[in-house]
């Protein structure tokens, strides 16, 4: 798969993973486990990237005497899910229209 359209894909899901509640990175990984393969240090990565698009914000909280980092979703961040289903409808025309024209060979 092109690793840019993967990147957006994982990103658009990490987003979703925290939509309706504020989280954490373990939690998010076991919450998209069903769906795609992630791992911590992936996850890391695209949590800071889309705290620097300003899609999350983070809070640290003490959870079992240890800290915590929950992320929750910015309008931003609902906003791109949003773009991303648009854009989702043009690439499933697009693999329609592959799928339709591979059946001739």
């Amino acid at each position: 798969m092109d690793i840019q359209l993967k990147r957006g894909m994982l990103d658009v899901c990490v987003l979703t993973a925290i939509k309706n509640e504020d989280t954490y990175g373990y939690q998010i990984i076991k919450n998209v486990k069903p769906y795609v393969e992630l791992s911590e240090s992936t996850l890391y990565t695209i949590l800071k990237r889309l705290e620097s698009a300003q899609m999350l914000t983070v809070r640290t909280s003490e959870h079992d005497g240890r800290l915590r980092k929950y992320y929750h979703i910015t309008e931003k961040g609902l906003k791109r899910i949003e773009e991303f289903k648009e854009e989702w409808k043009e690439i499933m025309l697009i693999y329609s229209f592959i799928m339709k024209e591979g059946d001739n060979d």
